[in-house]
């Protein structure tokens, strides 16, 4: 018997447990939040320009024949240290040497031409001289005397087209010579060769244009980052502006820089506009590579012990401001007038395209478990926090970011208006 009360007893004490504690449960969860907040903090924020690049050497020259022909050797390879004029390639040159020899035998034979039209020349100058005599003393005609001067005038005139010939023939030997050389292909600049287009046995033809043989890069320890920078941010990126990036080779290396030059010349692809901005870097490690695509980031503003909030909470309405407009839009669309008549007009929206330093901008800050709405001027963003100049919030206090899961779960259409009379609410 004394059991069973005492099964009972504490059949009755186990209610009452559980009792108590659903009912501090229920009480805890009645003063919880329906909301989402963070706490106003005080720290650093940087201000960048995001854009995307590639790695260029700063003096990239391509190599190329000047003349067609076999390739028969190769003085440099892919990644080959080579100086300036260090021969690189060499052309077959048995046509350019028959040439060679062609044109010096043309040249001799133009020389011995022109001194043949000089003896002429000379003999008909005699003959000349002999029959101006004779015609003093009347002993020719005077149409033999002019027959003389024309034979004069013609010897005359070979001898300068034998001149010419021999101009003609040592032009030909230099341009003969000039290819000569050419078929040996001399590195133009101390560097690195990063690219090589051809073999031992290709032929090469020149016949429109200079093929690239080779691409030699001047000095890899300077390198340059050639950025496409938007036209909306273009005004924040200045010459000699810290810059720093990463590459997909090194993921948790940031490599930094500075804006050598931003060139005027816009791009335009699809209706978008951007500008090319230089960003010169040390590569003395010779960790980076050209072609390698860049993740850049250009230094606008930087701040520090500055109080800062969430972006998302400059991004909240209150679900009781969504109602109340769209309540005023039906009206608004009942009465046939206009939405905003004899209205205030609203601010932009947090983050929207009116947003600038200074610009106010209302808060909700969570006061004694009830939503207080706050006037801020905003100052710099770093894309995730923004820089609070002044205002109705103090460091530390909690503000509110979004409506929670529960409720929302709760109360689908959103959390009543903590503002109204009845509620007590500031």
């Amino acid at each position: 018997m004394k059991r069973k009360r005492l099964f009972i007893v504490l059949g009755a004490l186990l209610v009452v447990g559980v009792g108590a504690a659903e009912f501090w449960r229920s009480r805890d969860s009645a003063k919880e939040s329906p909301y989402v907040t963070a706490p106003v903090q005080r720290g650093t924020i940087t201000q960048v320009v995001s854009a995307t690049g590639t790695l260029q050497a700063v003096v990239t020259v391509q190599v190329g024949s000047q003349v067609s022909g076999t390739i028969v050797r190769l003085g440099a390879d892919f990644n080959s240290i080579v100086k300036k004029d260090q021969v690189i390639a060499e052309l077959d040159q048995a046509k350019f040497k028959a040439r060679v020899d062609e044109a010096k035998a043309n040249l001799l034979a133009a020389r011995a031409g022109a001194e043949k039209a000089r003896v002429t020349v000379e003999d008909a100058r005699r003959t000349l001289a002999r029959s101006a005599e004779l015609r003093k003393r009347d002993l020719i005609a005077q149409s033999e005397l002019d027959a003389a001067q024309t034979a004069v005038d013609a010897a005359a005139s070979q001898l300068e087209v034998a001149k010419a010939q021999v101009g003609q023939a040592d032009a030909a030997l230099n341009q003969a010579s000039i290819d000569l050389a050419y078929t040996i292909i001399r590195s133009p600049v101390d560097g690195i060769v990063i690219s090589r287009n051809i073999d031992v046995g290709q032929t090469v033809a020149a016949s429109l244009q200079a093929p690239t043989l080779f691409t030699i890069a001047n000095d890899l320890s300077k390198m340059e980052v050639h950025t496409s920078v938007d036209e909306a941010d273009v005004g924040n990126v200045r010459p000699g502006q810290e810059v720093s990036f990463t590459v997909d080779a090194y993921p948790t290396r940031r490599f930094k820089g500075k804006v050598s030059q931003v060139r005027n010349a816009p791009t335009v692809v699809q209706n978008v506009v951007t500008y090319n901005a230089v960003v010169g870097i040390d590569n003395s490690e010779l960790l980076l590579k050209p072609g390698m695509t860049t993740n850049v980031e250009f230094l606008v503003s930087q701040k520090s012990d500055v109080l800062k909030v969430p972006n998302m909470a400059l991004r909240f309405k209150p679900p009781w401001e969504k109602q109340e407009a769209q309540e005023v839009i039906r009206q608004a669309t009942r009465s046939g007038g206009s939405a905003g008549g004899g209205r205030r007009r609203p601010r932009a929206a947090a983050g929207g395209p009116e947003r600038k330093d200074g610009r106010w901008a209302k808060v909700y800050v969570l006061r004694d478990l009830e939503p207080t709405a706050a006037e801020v001027r905003l100052g710099i963003s770093d894309g995730s926090f923004t820089e609070v100049i002044e205002g109705e919030i103090a460091e530390r206090e909690s503000i509110i970011l979004s409506v929670s899961d529960t409720a929302k779960a709760g109360n689908p259409t959103g959390v009543t208006n903590p503002f109204q009379s009845q509620r007590g609410f500031r």
